[in-house]
């Protein structure tokens, strides 16, 4: 059978994107995780929500040998997914070496590994952060890159530069980059959804869990140059970020691509302020969120949403979720924790 290898797997958007691909194809599915910002229960939350089998293996990818004796039991390998890095801007800005290690020394050995098994097929977990303080709103993928904000941006332009010169010197090799603006939102169920294992550092599961008492919710800045003063961002739902792969893969197998390393912007189109973000939950859920408004925070960005309109010419995808919807999916999935919290 074709196998898919999916790093990263028990994350968020990792564990979604395999629900897709065992509901939507018939790859065996390969999972690695080293359950450093996951958990295992995640696997527990996929099989609920498939009906097909797949395969984990818990490995760090930074182990060059053990990664490589590992995966020596499969064959057939057709694609790699390559979701696994530590993400969290403010972590990276207070302990930078821990990201340039991990996030560039994993994709160093995965692609190594796809250079000693032929694997042809590579899609890479990038992000809008590339794109600094960019000038041009909204950003295209010819937008020229700004110097990043935090150490964990700045890998994810090392990391696009490395996949880019593997490329080059690997000719049949051939990846999509996908740089997603802000993954928010759960599985319609409510029965998946993001799980940080530390204190969340993204919005919208600050927002749930300060509904429910867990946590407390600032705004970092009032004084930006934008609508509301607060920052802004394009917010995309983390199943539409999963159905992009599965179109992204289905466009590298099929032999659509035009270029040998293509890139593709994910998210709405739409800018949403954290303000406004906030407001959109008390809304859809019809209960006030008390927050306060802090000093701005070192890394973040001013403003920043895509175009899109590459991804919807050339991938055939269109984002189904609208704001509102993102808040509903994760309070439902923000209640399910609760629930299964109190049994």
């Amino acid at each position: 059978m074709e196998t898919i290898i999916v790093t990263g797997g028990a994350g968020y958007i990792g564990s979604h994107t395999i629900i897709e691909l065992l509901n939507k194809t018939i790859f065996q599915i390969v999972s690695i995780d080293n359950f450093s910002n996951s958990s295992p229960d995640s696997y527990s939350r996929i099989s609920a929500l498939t009906t097909r089998p797949f395969e984990t293996i818990q490995v760090d990818l930074c182990d060059h040998v053990l990664l490589n004796q590992k995966l020596s039991y499969y064959s057939n390998i057709i694609g790699i997914i390559h979701f696994a890095a530590f993400k969290s801007v403010s972590d990276s800005i207070s302990d930078p070496i821990k990201y340039y290690h991990n996030n560039i020394n994993s994709l160093n050995n995965i692609l190594d590994f796809a250079k000693q098994q032929n694997v042809l097929n590579f899609i890479f977990s990038s992000s809008c952060s590339v794109y600094g303080n960019s000038k041009d709103l909204p950003v295209t993928e010819n937008s020229p890159l700004q110097k990043a904000e935090s150490p964990y941006g700045h890998t994810k332009q090392i990391s696009e530069e490395i996949i880019s010169f593997f490329c080059k010197t690997n000719p049949s090799f051939k990846t999509v980059l996908l740089r997603y603006f802000n993954p928010v939102g759960a599985h319609p169920s409510g029965k998946n959804g993001e799980f940080p294992i530390n204190i969340p550092n993204n919005l919208v599961p600050i927002i749930t869990q300060t509904a429910i008492g867990k946590n407390s919710l600032t705004v970092f800045g009032n004084d930006y140059n934008t609508r509301d003063g607060s920052c802004i961002r394009d917010y995309i739902h983390v199943c539409d970020i999963a159905d992009a792969h599965l179109k992204a893969l289905n466009y590298l197998i099929q032999h659509h691509e035009k270029k040998q390393c293509s890139l593709f912007n994910l998210g709405t189109g739409n800018g949403v302020s954290v303000l406004e973000a906030i407001k959109s939950f008390e809304k859809i859920t019809n209960q006030k969120l008390h927050y306060k408004i802090g000093e701005r925070r070192t890394g973040d960005v001013i403003a920043i949403y895509a175009n899109n309109e590459l991804a919807k010419t050339e991938l055939n995808w269109i984002p189904q979720y609208n704001i509102d919807d993102m808040m509903l999916s994760a309070w439902k999935w923000e209640n399910h924790l609760e629930e299964q919290n109190t049994k």
